[in-house]
Formats: C-alpha cells, structure tokens, sequence
C-alpha cells in the first residue's frame, strides 16, 4: 500500500504527461504482480462502491481523535476534503510497510460493505491506527469513493504498453470491457501477439486547413461538397473480424464511453471503417458540446446519464470498404458508398452527415450565417476530387467557421 500511496502523491502532484507516465513505469517494474493489477484497475476507476457511509466515519474519526463533533466539522470546512480531514486528526500509524495494496483490497475493502456497523467500525479504526498518512489517506478515498486520480485511461495505457513492450492499441483492446484484476487478467494483457492491435489500428485523420481567404479563389463551388462544421468529437468506427473500435482523433480507445454507437456499429459488414463526428444528438439537432463532456469526462456510465445525453455518429466518409483500404477513391465516390451503406443499414445512432447545396458560394455563405443558430462551427469545404490523405494537407479540406 505504501508503494501505491507513493504512486498516488506522484501523479496527483504533477501536470506533465511524461512525468505521470514515468512514475507509473517505475511503479509496475517494482510492484508485485497481484498488486500492480489492482492499481491498474483503481487508477482507470474501476473503484468499489463507497463501502462506509460518511456520517459513520465522521463520527468514528472523531471519536478516534478525541475531539467534539463540531471541531471535527470545523477542521473538514477548512480541508474540504473528508478522507484527507480524518487523515490530518489522527496519530500517524503503527506499520511503515504493513500489507501490500492487493491485500488491503481483497482482506478489508471489499468484505467491508457486507459487515455490520459494529464490525466495520473494528475493521476501519484499526486500518487507522495501523497505516501511515500517505497510505491511510488513499484508503479513506477508496472507503468513502471519493478515489480519483489526474490520470487518463490513455496515459495508464501507454505506461502499461512501455511497460511490457505490447503496442497501444492492444493494450488498449485488452483494457475493454469488463474484466477482474487477477494474476491471470494480468499475464493477458503482456501475451504475446499483436492481432488486437492489427484489427483495432485505425487509420491516420485527414485534417482540414482553416480558409482565410474568400471562397470564390477554390474556384467554381461546384468542385465542392459543402457540409456542417459540427462540434463534436472526431473518431473512426471500426468493424473487423467480429469486433467493433471506436477511436478518437486524440488516439484515445473511447469504445466503452459510446456503447450505442458500438452497437450500432456491429450492424456494419465486416472490413467496414467511417470517420465522422460522435455528437450529443435529441430531438433531430446537435446539443452544445458541454452536454457532450458529460460523457467524456466519466469513466462509468449510469443508465441516467444515457438516456439524459444519447450520442451518434455522424458520418461523413468512407476509410474501407470489405476489407479494402478506399481512401484512394475519390470524396464523390466514397461519399456515394457511404450513403448507400448507410441507407441499406439504417440505424438511429449511425447518420450520414447531410451535403449542403453549394452551385454557387453565395448559397454555401448563406448557410454559414446560419451556423450558430444550428448549434455548428461553421461550414466544412471538400473538393470532390480528393483522396483521403495523412494529417493536414492545404488545398483539399478546409474548413470555414464563423
């Protein structure tokens, strides 16, 4: 536990990427096994429910500390912060090293929900009494629920793929869905192969310049397809060999976070792969992107929070087709054949993004005035003719906001 509370402090007192990735290499070099799978599991959110409630450990920290009900209030206004208040009033603990992370998990977290009010407050005083601070405060997170950590799920995954020299995409596919931290999960994630990874890679984005000039120096508007600038999050759906992907353009594997999108994506023929925007989606229009974030910035997803911020993906290309890379073909003959997969497989949470009417520049301007009423960015300019490029390339894609 002293190891994992190190980790804590490490990674919650920097901002650099690189620095939280180092200090979560040098953890899993050191940490056993049994416990470097639970801090994998702690650290991506995969928490226990809060086993405790708060009013008991008020009451118990208190009375531990000698001290009246209301200086206790009075200290927590000042922390703002119940686990690290009842850690700051108690004596430190008797047990520098004490038992490893995996144990205080499985031995006393876990069978603490299912114990009477007597028996938890015996359990929890004692664990008080036996911990340091650094190790008795990242326990009281844990009992309360209040364990978060300034770690994405990307960052961990890098680390573990550093760690154990397996690309980030398979470690990232062996991260999905729902697994138990054991020995036997972790020999998993390390096993050699890369076949996750080859059927999980998505392909490089296409990015496009923003135009600061007049339009009518494209050339003719008929050259163009004309469409909303949404405010989104960018992604690739995958379909291959039975399983579905959905990456973001920020490389994070955000599959878990959009289950709708990814079932809707198995309705997909196998070797399928669209880019497009996930979109927080009701009443036939785009929600601002703050509803969005409500998604992205959960790690568990509540039946609530599902029905109050339904997503899609709306589509605007084709990157492969039946196992064929197309993304050489031009933009008018993968938009086609995307419309018309789309058009056979039709599904609420899977749309193509609609082509604006765009003869003469006139009309696409007059669309983009109308842009932030509709809740978009602006206006997206493609030329008909372009291939689906690497990165961003001037004189293909641009995009016009307001």
């Amino acid at each position: 536990m002293k190891d994992f509370a190190a980790l804590f402090t490490a990674l919650d007192r920097t901002t650099r990427s690189l620095a939280k990735v180092q200090a979560l290499v040098a953890y899993l070099r050191t940490a056993p096994p049994a416990d470097a799978v639970w801090a994998v599991s702690l650290l991506l959110g995969r928490k226990p429910r809060r086993a405790v409630p708060t009013a008991r450990l008020r009451r118990w920290a208190a009375e531990e500390a000698g001290i009246p009900d209301w200086l206790f209030a009075a200290a927590y206004d000042v922390v703002g912060d119940l686990a690290e208040t009842i850690t700051l009033i108690l004596e430190p603990g008797s047990e520098p090293g004490g038992r490893p992370l995996h144990r205080w998990v499985e031995e006393v977290l876990l069978p603490l929900r299912g114990l009477s009010e007597e028996r938890q407050r015996a359990v929890v005083t004692a664990a008080w009494r036996e911990l340091e601070a650094g190790p008795r405060l990242v326990l009281n997170k844990l009992i309360t629920g209040g364990f978060r950590v300034g770690v994405s799920q990307k960052l961990v995954t890098r680390a573990l793929a550093r760690f154990g020299g397996i690309e980030e995409a398979a470690i990232a596919h062996r991260l999905m869905g729902d697994w138990h931290p054991d020995l036997r999960f972790w020999e998993h994630l390390f096993a050699a192969g890369t076949e996750e990874a080859a059927i999980g890679r998505p392909y490089p984005f296409f990015l496009a310049y923003p135009l600061d000039a007049a339009p009518e120096e494209l050339g003719q508007a008929a050259a163009w397809q004309a469409e909303w600038k949404w405010d989104g999050i960018r992604a690739q759906v995958i379909r291959r060999r039975g399983e579905v992907f959905i990456w973001s353009r920020g490389e994070d594997l955000v599959s878990d976070q959009f289950p709708e999108i990814a079932g809707a994506a198995r309705s997909l023929p196998e070797g399928c792969v669209l880019d497009g925007e996930i979109l927080a989606w009701q009443d036939r229009h785009a929600l601002p992107f703050a509803a969005l974030q409500q998604r992205i910035g959960r790690k568990r997803l509540t039946p609530a929070i599902l029905r109050a911020v339904p997503v899609i993906l709306m589509a605007y290309d084709l990157l492969e087709l039946e196992g064929a890379d197309v993304r050489g073909h031009d933009l008018a003959w993968r938009r086609a054949a995307l419309e018309e997969l789309l058009g056979r497989l039709p599904h609420p949470a899977l749309r193509p993004s609609p082509r604006l009417p765009a003869a003469a520049w006139t009309e696409v301007a007059a669309l983009r005035e109308e842009a932030r009423r509709r809740g978009v960015e602006g206006v997206m300019l493609k030329r008909l003719s372009s291939a689906y490029g690497v990165g961003r390339r001037r004189g293909e894609w641009w995009k016009w906001k307001v």
